[in-house]
């Protein structure tokens, strides 16, 4: 199971100091969020700093480009990186994409099933192994002049992962995916019995083999020495949550363990702005559901144990801040952590 940090909104003059930090600390690799910045514009400058790093956006917004736009992105990335780079796709929510970005957002689910496989066939264009001639419902692409690809590369195979909460988007990733991202609300039972089973089955549909699908779990932790500081981190996690839960398409992720009418709960909350409301909603029980509470010493046991036999890799939430990349602050206590979970034997099973 390897360990892995995210980059949120970074300024690119500070990134490539990051990612030598992030690859110092023995973090396996580093992920760019897509919110006020571009992830590939951050994955590019990660990728010529920290050459022993894998590089990868979770996620890249797919619909505000056309698949021809991010096939080249991710080519070049492929090629920077000698096949370190990991292309994650997700869709964001139809107000954000409409009414930020002026792009449509009707059937995302099969849209984005559709954009994954228009990328595998322009790759393909790129390596000169067929002609581009794709035709869908929702993009028809064939014209590719030589002059306009940029051409074969060493690693063509650019592995593409998608963003999922609910069963249909978690079924497509089991069947046309390389990986999938999890949202970073979720339980390990939620992963079990709704996310990993939808994989599965998608797998089966296809044909393939559930571990082909790599599983990426973004994780909020609440790490310290002392009780104080366990206690800031989970009330700082507690409002988190109840924002996340919120999203009524999310209230799933509460109602497999009980919890229905959850999420109506915080979104009326959250439309009346009552943060303390929200907060409030989410009881100590399900905090220690939805997130990780442990000391330094204990974290890497408790990581490990919640999330074997789940996930391939864990992407810890917040890693980065709180320390600088000259070894100062918690960058040491990150190192120690990234030790002693790559001497766990934690593989996900198939």
């Amino acid at each position: 199971m390897k360990l892995d940090a995210i980059a949120m909104s970074q300024p690119i003059a500070g990134v490539g100091a990051l990612a030598d930090a992030v690859e110092t600390a023995g973090f396996d690799g580093l992920w760019f969020t897509e919110s006020g910045r571009s992830a590939y514009l951050g994955c590019t400058a990660a990728a010529l700093s920290a050459p022993g790093l894998e590089i990868g956006t979770a996620v890249a917004l797919a619909f505000p480009r056309s698949p021809m736009v991010t096939a080249q992105l991710a080519w070049e990335l492929a090629e920077l990186t000698g096949g370190r780079f990991v292309l994650g796709l997700g869709t964001q929510v139809k107000a954000h994409i409409e009414r930020r970005y002026g792009m449509t957002f009707d059937h995302p689910g099969s849209r984005l099933r559709e954009y994954v496989l228009a990328l595998r066939a322009i790759f393909a264009a790129f390596q000169r192994e067929a002609p581009l001639d794709f035709h869908g419902q929702y993009w028809s692409l064939d014209l590719l002049p030589a002059m306009w690809s940029p051409g074969p590369i060493e690693h063509p195979d650019v592995p593409i992962y998608v963003a999922a909460v609910r069963p249909w988007m978690a079924h497509m990733a089991g069947e046309i995916a390389d990986g999938i991202h999890v949202h970073p609300f979720h339980s390990r039972q939620y992963l079990e019995d709704v996310v990993l089973a939808s994989v599965r089955d998608g797998a089966v549909a296809a044909g393939r083999d559930q571990g082909e699908v790599a599983v990426v779990c973004p994780v909020m932790v609440s790490v310290g020495d002392t009780e104080a500081e366990l206690a800031a981190g989970r009330e700082e996690l507690r409002l988190r949550v109840a924002f996340y839960g919120s999203t009524r398409t999310y209230r799933g992720v509460f109602d497999c363990h009980g919890w229905e009418g959850t999420s109506d709960r915080l979104h009326e909350l959250q439309a009346a702005g009552d943060l303390a409301g929200m907060a409030a909603t989410i009881t100590d029980e399900m905090l220690d559901v939805y997130i990780v509470t442990a000391t330094w010493e204990q974290l890497p046991g408790v990581l490990a144990a919640r999330y074997r036999g789940v996930a391939d890799r864990i992407v810890m939430y917040g890693a980065t801040s709180g320390w600088s990349p000259d070894g100062g602050g918690t960058l040491d206590r990150w190192r120690g952590v990234a030790a002693a979970l790559a001497r766990t034997d934690a593989p996900r099973s198939a």
